[in-house]
């Protein structure tokens, strides 16, 4: 089949990775003009997250480049450690940076399907024979199935389902990182510092150590801002955070040069159904929550589970669609309303910081929320696909990028 993904994060190479192997003809469409440099470290628990890795035989690549895990060291204005949460804790059992993951991810993926940057979907249109896409370049084409891996604001989502049929909850907070000089001389834990509602850290980043990483939460009521204006985002930022003290002036005081933020708030979404004819959703477009809930793991796994049911189905894509949601639709919800990532990183009083400093202060409580953490990644029973697991990881075809021309983030020639 002719298939169009649309986001070249996690979960669209993923799936593209797969479907390729099958023997299908692969677009992934992406907006951004390259892959995206910036993003926290992820993590994966569990040996079901492990299982499919180890079957997209990106598994190795991820372990050469882990970052080993950062321990969170919460402390006070006058950098007096409070509480600190384990390498395990916060690490999870691999921890790599999103932006090695989306590369490792294309480069397994790029010699089976082609990648477009740059572009993006402007209207979706359905009909007996496929799905008609025009593309904001003007382009053209019919696809067999769409699927929409394009993340919490998904374009596919919102051009194909109903407005009624999607729920989108805003949690209460707002989530921010940008790239800092290491002034600090940081090589350690992430240093993270709590007032009511807000919480600033700042961390060293694990390729370069004359750069670090931020982390900002603060809690709000929905705000109205461009998605896209960098400037309108920063300025929110630093009325959210001005006249605090601690490292917080000379945080705000890199912003300005920053060249890419991540911005958004913390939230969830709910669709009453997962596909609508030809299209599916995949990963957050679907069942997302900004921060907190396995998001990447259940990403990678929903890519091989729909995979697989497609390969299954031998051509009859509603049933391989309903199958796919059917297997996960129950994990993923206990993982979304699992969620309280807003709650945790800026308790909204002195009280309830003080409160979540004693409870994790005490190894008990530790450690329950780390076997809950490692139960909540392993509720997907996986299922076995011989179709996909007949497939040796070692027959992708790897092109060496200086014969291809195809470097991370360069668009390969439309076939």
């Amino acid at each position: 089949m002719k298939v169009l993904v649309s986001g070249a994060s996690v979960a669209g190479p993923s799936v593209a990775l797969w479907l390729g192997q099958c023997g299908h003809q692969v677009t992934v469409v992406e907006i951004a003009p390259a892959l995206r440099r910036g993003g926290y470290a992820v993590d994966f628990r569990g040996e079901v997250n492990k299982a499919v890795l180890r079957k997209m035989g990106v598994l190795e690549d991820l372990r050469a480049a882990q970052t080993g895990g950062t321990a969170m060291r919460f402390v006070d204005a006058s950098d007096r450690q409070v509480m600190r949460l384990p390498v395990e804790f916060a690490g999870g059992e691999l921890e790599v940076l999103r932006a090695d993951l989306s590369r490792i991810l294309f480069e397994h993926s790029r010699d089976i399907a082609e990648y477009r940057f740059g572009d993006s979907i402007a209207s979706l249109a359905e009909h007996a024979g496929g799905v008609e896409v025009r593309f904001r370049s003007g382009i053209e084409e019919t696809y067999d199935l769409v699927i929409g891996a394009d993340g919490m604001h998904s374009a596919v989502r919102r051009l194909a389902f109903p407005a009624q049929a999607v729920t989108e909850r805003h949690l209460g907070y707002y989530v921010a990182g940008w790239e800092v000089p290491n002034t600090w001389g940081l090589t350690g834990d992430t240093l993270l510092y709590n007032v009511p509602g807000k919480l600033a850290s700042v961390g060293p980043d694990r390729r370069d150590p004359g750069l670090a990483q931020t982390l900002f939460v603060f809690k709000s009521p929905v705000l109205s801002y461009h998605r896209h204006d960098l400037d309108e985002q920063k300025a929110i930022l630093r009325r959210a955070f001005g006249g605090l003290g601690w490292r917080v002036p000379e945080l705000l005081d890199a912003l300005p040069a920053a060249t890419e933020l991540y911005f958004d708030a913390i939230g969830r979404v709910h669709v009453d159904r997962w596909s609508t004819g030809r299209t599916v959703l995949l990963g957050d477009a679907g069942y997302g929550a900004t921060f907190g809930a396995l998001g990447t793991g259940t990403a990678v796994v929903g890519a091989y589970v729909l995979a697989g049911e497609l390969a299954a189905a031998d051509g009859d894509y509603a049933a391989a669609f309903a199958r796919y949601e059917a297997r996960l639709r129950k994990a993923v919800q206990a993982t979304q309303d699992g969620s309280r990532a807003g709650q945790f990183m800026a308790p909204a009083s002195r009280l309830g910081i003080a409160a979540r400093n004693r409870m994790l202060n005490t190894r008990f409580f530790l450690d329950q929320m780390l076997k809950m953490a490692q139960r909540m990644s392993n509720l997907i029973d996986l299922p076995a696909y011989p179709e996909l697991d007949q497939l040796s990881s070692g027959s992708l075809r790897r092109n060496d990028s200086q014969e291809s021309g195809n470097q991370p983030g360069t668009p390969r020639t439309a076939r």
